[in-house]
C-alpha cells in the first residue's frame, strides 16, 4: 500500500477519533478564515476597479468594510454549520441566527450608503451665504428625506428579521388583521409616527419650511434650527427652543418670513405732532439707512399712514438681507429718528395743547 494512502487513512482515523464539538469548532473557524480572506480580496479588487469612479462608490467600499466583513463571516459560519457534525436542531438554530445577522448587516450597509449619498450631495451646499434660499432648500430636502428613508430601512430590516421567525410572523399577520384587537392597538399607537413620517415627506417635497427659515409660530419669532423625523426645533429670538410636531406645519397656519427670499422689509412706526417736518424726516431716514451697513440698498421710504386725534402715524420702511439684520436696522431707525427730532425739531414730538384764551373767555 502506498505511503500516501496510509497517511490519508491515518488522518481520517484521527478525525474520527476527535470529538464532534472539536470538529465543529474547527470547521467554524475555517469558515471564518475563508470569509475574511474572501472579504480582503474582494475589497482590494473593488478598490482597484472603482479607482476611476466617482466618490460615492469609493466611499461606500471604505465605509461598508466592517458590515460587509461581518456579513461574509456570517455566511461562512452558515456554510460551515451545514457540514459540521451538529445535530439537526443545532444546525437549524445556528443557520437561522446567521440569517438574521445577514439581514441586519445588509440594513446597516443600506444606511451607510444613504449617509454617504447625503454627505456627497451636500458637499457643495453652504448656508453661510447672505441669500441662502437655494442652499436651505437642498438642506431641508436632504435631511428630511434622509431621516424618512432611514426610518423605512430600519423598519423593513427589523420586519424581515422578524419574518424569519415562524411564531412572530404569524403574530404579525394577526396584528394586521382588521378585526384583531391587538392590531387596532398597534395601529393607534403607530398613527402619530406614520402621520409625522408622511408629514415629513410632504414638507420635503412642498417645503413650507426650510432649515434657517425665519418663522412666527405660537406668537413667537424664531428660526428653524432642526427638522427631525417627527418634530421640528424652532430657535426663538431669546435662545429658547420650541419643539413642534411635523404635522403642525401641515395643519396649522404660521408665518414664514423667508419663504421665497431672505430679504425682508422692516417697519418702524413713529407717532409725531402735526407740526412735524415730514420732508426733513424723510431725508434724515434716507441718511440713516444709507449710512448703515445693514441696509441692502433696495427699499427706504417714509409715509404718513394714519391721522389720529393728537398725533400723526409715520411709517419708516427699510430693507435688509435677512431677518436678524432687518430687526437691528429697525431698532437703529427708531433710535436715531427720535434723537433727530429731540435735537433739531422738538416741536415734532407728541404734545397736548391747552388754549388759555378760550378758558379765560
Amino acid at each position: 500500500m502506498p505511503k500516501s494512502s496510509s497517511a490519508a487513512q491515518q488522518a481520517l482515523a484521527g478525525l474520527d477519533a476527535m470529538p464532534p464539538w472539536l470538529i465543529s469548532l474547527a470547521l467554524l473557524a475555517l469558515g471564518v478564515i475563508v470569509a475574511l480572506i474572501v472579504h480582503a480580496l474582494g475589497v482590494a479588487l473593488a478598490r482597484r476597479l472603482l479607482r476611476s469612479r466617482d466618490a460615492f462608490w469609493r466611499s461606500l467600499v471604505m465605509r461598508s468594510r466592517r458590515p460587509s466583513r461581518l456579513a461574509l463571516v456570517a455566511l461562512g459560519l452558515s456554510f460551515a454549520a451545514r457540514v459540521a457534525p451538529l445535530s439537526e436542531a443545532q444546525a437549524a438554530l445556528f443557520q437561522h441566527g446567521m440569517l438574521i445577522a445577514v439581514i441586519l448587516l445588509v440594513g446597516w450597509i443600506a444606511l451607510t450608503a444613504l449617509d454617504i449619498a447625503s454627505t456627497l450631495y451636500m458637499r457643495g451646499v453652504s448656508l453661510d451665504a447672505a441669500d441662502n434660499l437655494i442652499a436651505r432648500k437642498h438642506v431641508t430636502q436632504v435631511r428630511i428625506l434622509h431621516r424618512a428613508i432611514a426610518t423605512v430601512v430600519v423598519l423593513v430590516t427589523i420586519g424581515l428579521a422578524l419574518m424569519t421567525i415562524g411564531a412572530v410572523r404569524q403574530w404579525g399577520v394577526s396584528l394586521l388583521a382588521a378585526g384583531g384587537a391587538a392590531g387596532l392597538i398597534v395601529g393607534l399607537a403607530l398613527q402619530p409616527l406614520l402621520a409625522n413620517l408622511i408629514a415629513g415627506i410632504q414638507i420635503a417635497m412642498t417645503q413650507p419650511i426650510r432649515i434657517d427659515d425665519a418663522v412666527i409660530v405660537e406668537s413667537e419669532w424664531g428660526t428653524i434650527e432642526e427638522i427631525r423625523s417627527t418634530y421640528v426645533v424652532v430657535k426663538l429670538w431669546d435662545l429658547r427652543r420650541m419643539v413642534l410636531p411635523l404635522t403642525y406645519f401641515i395643519q396649522t397656519p404660521f408665518q414664514n418670513w423667508t419663504r421665497e427670499s431672505a430679504t425682508l422689509i422692516g417697519t418702524a412706526m413713529l407717532y409725531v405732532d402735526y407740526a412735524a417736518p415730514i420732508d426733513a424726516m424723510r431725508a434724515k431716514l434716507e441718511a440713516i439707512v444709507k449710512a448703515s451697513p445693514l441696509w441692502d440698498g433696495q427699499v427706504v421710504a417714509l409715509q404718513v399712514t394714519d391721522l389720529r386725534e393728537r398725533v400723526m402715524e409715520v411709517r419708516c420702511l427699510a430693507s435688509a438681507r435677512n431677518a436678524p439684520q432687518t430687526f437691528d436696522l429697525r431698532c437703529i431707525v427708531r433710535e436715531q429718528m427720535v434723537a433727530f427730532l429731540k435735537a433739531e425739531h422738538p416741536e415734532a414730538l407728541p404734545r397736548d395743547r391747552l388754549d388759555l384764551t378760550r378758558i379765560g373767555a
